[in-house]
């Protein structure tokens, strides 16, 4: 896949030394393997000041740099350094006369350039992480419509029986607090369909290994679509591979499900033998992550789950059942957390709502969020399941791909969930579903049992 950020970092080589030695903090951050299961992180270093006056100038920069990566001027901010660059040099250049004052001013020259030449490299890495999607508040993200209205096959945007039903993509991300766009790890990725005549709730699972086109027509584990372009493309994938009509998405990381979770007050799960230890082992490594205190879980049995705890028990994999009751977990969590919020007032409920819009990326804005929470009692959760389903999916090492899970027939799948979803026992899939159906089938049938 492409990489825009070391395109980019390759040409700075080529640049002063001097400007070369300070990204190199970005550089080895961006390349991390977000293909691994577990890693983990290492902390940015500190970066250093000469003065006060280079700390003064280093603030006024970060906070041009944070305000033009939530413009949508349509042009590149890299755009803007010769005229930055140019204002820099002749305010310095009009102000210097004498021997030691010029002396003087030619540093200050030399300290302003520097980081007009920083803040514009921030600005560029800021393009490329919003690449295509616009952040206009803490949040809050404005995607491109047109990416998504063509990932929409036009008979399922006619579809009568769709037409009811409201549909969210939920993404949940392997990824220290903030990195919530790409280069990083669905491990969660969840459909939420709600009947809007009568509030039920039906949640699928799309299991994170699942081979399936990334909508680039590129075949391989589709929680690789977030990781290569953002939630647009995995919204993307979704709507093609799936004939869904999905237009919202809420992503959260570890941090702001522990967060939520504390901010419900725990919610009560059933914790088995068999998982103590896992979730255990996974609290201690987020608890130094996140740099948060862990109670370690002593005994099965249905208990109220912290934040830490709840989200360790979401990333259980190595008990019987695998990836697919891992995901099962994640619903497990994301049910008991509808229930916990069906008993708490509004108010109580935009206290939550608030604390973690700021640690959520989201199509939705806060406002409709609340408007969503108004209605919360409302909800039930009436059935939840897996895709694809049981009795069509198999497992194997798809070549270079690695294990992947593989609709049999993803023709057939894609049927299932529509009667799943919207009880349409009728449906007729796509032409465009057909053929990667057949490329699926072709790439895989070879490596299965």
């Amino acid at each position: 896949m492409g990489n825009r950020d070391d395109e980019y970092y390759e040409r700075d080589n080529r640049r002063s030394s001097q400007r070369s030695s300070r990204d190199d903090r970005y550089r080895d951050d961006r390349r991390r393997d977000y293909y691994e299961d577990d890693y983990d992180y290492d902390d940015r270093p500190v970066r250093r000041r000469s003065s006060e006056s280079y700390e003064r100038s280093a603030t006024a920069s970060r906070g041009g740099s944070r305000s033009g990566a939530g413009s949508r001027s349509g042009s590149r901010p890299s755009g803007s350094r010769p005229s930055g660059s140019r204002q820099g040099s002749r305010s310095g250049n009009g102000g210097s006369r004498g021997g030691k004052k010029k002396k003087n001013q030619t540093l200050g020259i030399v300290l302003v350039i520097s980081e007009i030449l920083v803040a514009c490299v921030l600005l560029f890495a800021a393009y490329q992480v919003f690449f295509k999607v616009d952040v206009t508040k803490v949040g809050k993200v404005n995607m491109n419509e047109e990416v998504i209205n063509k990932s929409i096959n036009d008979g399922v945007a006619e579809n009568q029986e769709m037409k009811g039903y409201t549909n969210i993509a939920l993404f949940g991300v392997d990824s220290r607090e903030g990195e919530l766009t790409k280069k990083t790890r669905t491990d969660t990725i969840i459909i939420a369909s709600i009947n809007n005549s009568n509030g039920d709730v039906k949640l699928c699972s799309v299991y994170r290994d699942t081979y399936l086109n990334l909508s680039n027509d590129e075949y391989t584990k589709c929680n690789a679509a977030y990781a290569e372009g953002g939630p647009e493309q995995a919204i993307s994938m979704l709507n093609m591979n799936l004939d869904m009509d999905i237009e919202d998405f809420i992503t959260i990381g570890f941090r702001g499900l522990t967060d939520v979770v504390d901010a419900l007050g725990g919610v009560p799960i059933e914790v088995t033998d068999a998982e103590i230890s896992h979730l255990n082992n996974y609290q201690a490594t987020m608890a130094q992550e996140l740099k948060l205190n862990y109670t370690p879980v002593q005994s099965a049995g249905l208990q109220t789950l912290n934040g830490l705890q709840a989200t360790a028990y979401c990333r259980i994999r190595y008990t019987a059942g695998d990836d697919f009751k891992r995901a099962e977990r994640q619903r497990t969590v994301l049910m008991a957390c509808l229930e916990k919020a069906k008993g708490m007032s509004y108010s109580q409920l935009e206290t939550v709502a608030n604390k973690a819009f700021g640690e959520t990326y989201t199509s939705l804005d806060l406002e409709e969020i609340l408007a969503l929470l108004k209605n919360i009692a409302n909800y039930e959760v009436v059935d939840n399941n897996g895709f694809p389903e049981e009795s069509m999916r198999a497992t194997g090492t798809i070549g270079k791909k690695g294990s992947c899970v593989v609709a049999v027939d993803l023709e057939s799948n894609v049927k299932w969930l529509h009667q799943f979803l919207f009880e349409d026992s009728e449906y007729t899939v796509s032409e465009d579903v057909k053929k990667y159906s057949d490329k699926i089938k072709s790439d895989t049938s070879s490596y299965l049992n």
